[in-house]
């Protein structure tokens, strides 16, 4: 059978960040067809005699990764099984051995969901091959035994190199940091990490059923938690990752969790990045801050800001992007001094985090205060379940052309004097206040997001917004 056939049938499709969908629907032809599909894109682009492959702590992970290996191998292709890793770490071992890469996870979804992230040896794939991907015409070979190879650490330590080589000594010395490990896939290396810039690191949280945190919509829970950790641990700073380590989640001192765009903007401001690509969803204290040369607003997803920041890296040597969801891109290798570090074009948690925590020490200030340093422009976003992707695009699209019925439908007290359709919808208030809404491109669900002057009108914005959309499906049942 035809491994594109295999593909549609399945009902899988690309989502922001790879290939999403339920787990009953990554059966084992159908991991082994996206395996082919894939690798059948990349030897049509050159030589692939390798690839690695890794996942994340998934219930349905490890089976997965057996499909997929045994479609490798039908190929007579050699397979390196990194085993459980953060997704950066995968990425940065396979570019730097220049084979292409395959990850196993669903990143923050729910454990019934995961998904496959595919990486050439350049680093990740572009919306063009994921449309040869979908489209290859070729046939599922047969497969052998489905199995892993055995597991190979040496992807897990060229990650840990990467940041012990770039932040001199121990400059977390005499730091007290709380790790939330919960199901993370670099809950281990992430403590190994720190330990090894000098901190004293307090595991917390473990957890070995999956927890699908979202660093986006910051659970009540997780809120709860990182405020009473941080009182109960005299905790300076607390760190934990989305389940797949691309995505971190940085508290200060007090347990306040900071927004992924502000961790990357303080980021991104620590390394003297020139240019910067960010989504359009990010906060515009990017803007105001006054620190880069060159801004450019894309589309959410990762494919979206690396092609921004291809296009700014023909104008400038130090450029980088990142998510509202603080995964951080760095698109140029850095120098500093005899330190080089690496360009890593794919998101990455433990950059922006222990930058900031690296900067803190040395300015011997609390997290808070380079937070305090910026613009007073506050985000907040959330997102309402189990909202078909079909009816949040025809509410949207309904919107884009009626305005004001948009306006009424959220009762906004303010006019809107401007809109922004780059994805989804975002309108600007005479307020200044901003709303954001668009369908998640990874699960059935309406993502908020909004800006304003103070958090908690940035929080009633969203809820007030998705309380109405959540009347409208309750209206469309």
């Amino acid at each position: 059978m035809q491994v594109n056939d295999i593909i549609t049938s399945s009902g899988i499709a690309f989502g922001t960040s790879g290939a999403r969908g339920l787990v009953e629907q990554f059966r084992d032809d159908v991991c082994a067809a996206f395996t082919v599909a894939f690798l059948h894109v990349m030897r049509e682009q050159g030589d692939v005699s390798q690839v690695a492959i890794g996942m994340d702590r998934r219930p349905s992970s490890p089976s997965m990764a057996a499909a997929c290996t045994a479609a490798a191998k039908a190929m007579g292709i050699e397979v390196v099984d990194y085993g459980v890793l953060p997704t950066p770490a995968l990425a940065l071992k396979a570019m730097a051995d220049g084979m292409p890469a395959i990850m196993i996870t669903g990143s923050h979804i729910p454990f019934d969901r995961n998904g496959i992230k595919f990486y050439r040896p350049e680093g990740e794939i572009t919306k063009v091959d994921e449309q040869a991907i979908l489209n290859a015409d070729v046939a599922l070979p047969p497969l052998g035994a489905i199995a892993r190879n055995r597991e190979n650490n040496a992807a897990n330590e060229y990650y840990s190199k990467h940041f012990t080589a770039w932040f001199e000594g121990k400059p977390l010395a005499g730091k007290r940091v709380g790790l939330y490990q919960h199901s993370a896939a670099g809950r281990d290396l992430g403590q190994q990490v720190l330990e090894a810039l000098g901190a004293h690191v307090i595991p917390l949280g473990r957890s070995e059923q999956f927890v699908p945190v979202d660093t986006e919509a910051v659970s009540d829970e997780d809120c709860a938690k990182a405020a009473a950790w941080a009182s109960e641990h005299n905790l300076d700073s607390l760190l934990t990752t989305d389940g797949d380590g691309d995505r971190p989640l940085l508290a200060d001192e007090n347990g306040e969790w900071l927004r992924g765009d502000i961790l990357g903007l303080l980021c991104a401001r620590e390394l003297g990045i020139q240019a910067l690509a960010v989504p359009v969803s990010c906060n515009t204290a990017i803007e105001a801050c006054g620190a880069f040369e060159q801004i450019v607003r894309t589309r959410i997803g990762s494919p979206y800001v690396l092609a921004g920041m291809a296009s700014l890296s023909e104008q400038y040597d130090r450029v980088a992007g990142f998510e509202a969801n603080g995964g951080f891109l760095l698109g140029s290798q850095l120098q500093k001094g005899d330190h080089r570090l690496s360009a890593l074009p794919t998101r990455d948690a433990l950059l922006p985090a222990l930058t900031l925590l690296v900067a803190a020490a040395h300015q011997n200030k609390p997290l808070s205060a380079l937070v305090k340093g910026l613009p007073s422009r506050f985000t907040a976003s959330d997102r309402l379940k189990a909202f078909p992707t079909a009816l949040g695009s025809a509410l949207l699209s309904q919107w884009k052309n009626d305005l004001s019925a948009m306006q009424a439908a959220l009762g906004f007290d303010a006019r809107i004097i401007h809109v922004d359709n780059t994805d989804g919808v975002r309108v600007t208030l005479a307020t200044g206040d901003i709303v954001h809404l668009r369908p998640s491109g990874n699960a059935p669900e309406l993502r908020c997001y909004a800006e304003s002057n103070t958090p908690e009108q940035a929080a009633e914005l969203v809820t007030n917004s998705l309380s109405a959309c959540a009347r409208f499906i309750t209206s469309h049942a």
